[in-house]
């Protein structure tokens, strides 16, 4: 029989905790102030002196409020499951996502966003003011942070594009019906219809290729025995220390209840482990290459993408191959865990650079497009992103997961399902394939979405899925365009009010 580590012997760096570190607090709080005083005054030359101050100060307030609400649940969401195994501490999660969030949106982000045809609104049709526009993009940003912040508070991962998206239609709207230079027609309710598909397709494709992917894990790896079923009042538990404990004794579980003796043993690591890492590779560097790196004119084929993603993949799988004979020492629980912990780093940091690429560039484009607005007193279809901008913006989305997002980071990691370094590497996986694939296919998906689908597709797996838990969250998909729309009506009339 395989044996079994003892889980006092070996007990992972506890997951999440409370925000009571006075240094961090501290120095995150310093670090937000700071930024938002110096992009403040750097703003007051790029837009030049005949743009109003007032203005331009909400937008920036807006635009890094924006960007902290993304931290505090977009960003908490994608490493949830990391922080919920043990495998990063929350302090880890910070420095994993400062460097990789914020180069993905600083190396790839693109140097110009849409402002004007978004494919939902079409704001380009109607004769609008420069200002009106500004207005509409300044209500956006705040429609879109309020319904973020709410979501947050109560633990639920939302998606950062909807929101915004439900921002712009609402500010649109609303202006459109006031100024009477436009109505429903705006909207590209064809498209909207898209979104709310997106709302089945995204959880649907993610928990079916997690399913796979980790039933695969399971049977070849850990074994054919079942990982004890969380109790109801295990899933409410919020203890770091202890889940992540726990991790491990669900690893040690599978192997020791095997009945398999092909599995649950060093050569079961050494043969499948590898092969498991490389295919993850590829999928991982194909997204990256496909949707992370898209906005780099790396002009590289499609024969060349195939050929980058085989060597990676090979490089890999001798790397893991190695580093898993060095393990033989161990026990295979530990070594099995200390294998996918590291492979669950690897995942977490390309899904985070993927994130940062693409949704906070996106989301900070209402932001950019106000600058324009400010700088040029015109509308374009197109503006730039400073880097000052998307550098504040990236230092605020930190604070944010430190300050706020913990709770996204416990529903996530601890709630939905039991969480150990090997589901939770299967369930970013997964959810980095669908996105990949969705991403060439053209299907209209959801990060966020697709994250939380995987992770019901391993608790389908161990039989744990948390549904009650599902159908708040379910429910706050479903209201993220409304409620964004409402908060951004309202926000736009304010804003005309106070600044006409």
């Amino acid at each position: 029989m395989t044996q079994v580590l003892a889980p006092e012997t070996f007990t992972p760096t506890p997951a999440v905790g409370r925000s009571n570190d006075r240094r961090w607090n501290l120095a995150f709080g310093l670090l937000l102030a700071i930024s938002f005083n110096a992009f403040t005054l750097w703003s007051f030359g790029y837009v030049g002196q005949d743009a109003p101050r007032m203005v331009l100060i909400t937008t920036v307030i807006f635009g890094a409020f924006m960007a902290f609400n993304i931290g505090g649940n977009d960003v908490a969401n994608a490493f949830g499951t990391s922080v919920g195994a043990g495998t990063l501490t929350m302090k880890q999660a910070l420095l994993v996502a400062a460097v990789f969030e914020v180069s993905g949106a600083l190396l790839a982000g693109g140097e110009v966003t849409d402002t004007v045809k978004s494919g939902i609104v079409d704001l380009g049709a109607s004769a609008l003011d420069p200002m009106e526009f500004a207005y509409i993009m300044m209500a956006a940003l705040l429609g879109g942070a309020v319904w973020l912040l709410i979501a947050t508070r109560m633990g639920w991962p939302v998606s950062t594009t909807h929101s915004i998206i439900g921002g712009i239609i609402g500010a649109s709207l609303a202006t459109g019906f006031v100024t009477g230079t436009g109505g429903f027609a705006m909207v590209q309710w064809s498209e909207v219809g898209m979104i709310a598909i997106s709302w089945v397709l995204s959880p649907a494709l993610g928990a079916l290729v997690a399913f796979l992917i980790y039933g695969a894990i399971k049977k070849h790896v850990l074994g054919n025995g079942l990982s004890q079923t969380l109790k109801p009042h295990m899933l409410a538990r919020t203890s770091g220390e202890d889940h992540a404990a726990d991790s491990e004794m669900d690893l040690e579980r599978d192997a020791a209840t095997s009945t398999d003796s092909t599995v649950g043993s060093h050569s079961t690591l050494q043969r499948w482990v590898p092969l498991i890492a490389a295919g993850g590779a590829v999928i991982i560097t194909g997204m990256l290459l496909f949707k992370g790196l898209k906005n780099l004119d790396m002009s590289v084929s499609t024969v060349g993408g195939i050929l980058i993603m085989a060597m990676i993949g090979l490089a890999v799988w001798m790397a893991v191959f190695v580093f898993a004979k060095t393990l033989r020492k161990q026990t295979v629980p530990r070594a099995t865990y200390i294998l996918f912990s590291w492979m669950q780093v690897f995942t977490a940091s390309a899904f985070a650079f993927s994130h940062g690429s693409n949704d906070i560039a996106n989301a900070i484009g209402p932001f950019a497009a106000v600058l324009d607005v400010l700088k040029t007193g015109s509308i374009s279809s197109e503006a730039t992103v400073p880097l000052a901008a998307m550098l504040t913006c990236g230092i605020a989305l930190i604070a944010g997961l430190w300050f706020i997002g913990r709770k996204v980071i416990t529903t996530v990691g601890t709630k939905l399902t039991e969480i150990h370094p090997a589901s939770g590497f299967a369930a970013e996986l997964a959810a980095a394939a669908v996105v990949m694939a969705a991403s060439i296919s053209g299907l209209p998906v959801s990060s966020t979405h697709i994250l939380i689908g995987a992770i019901i597709g391993v608790g389908l797996v161990n039989r744990s899925a948390n549904w009650k838990l599902m159908k708040p969250i379910a429910m706050a998909w479903i209201i993220t365009l409304p409620a964004a729309a409402s908060i951004g009506a309202i926000s736009v009339l304010a804003l005309r009010t106070f600044f006409g």
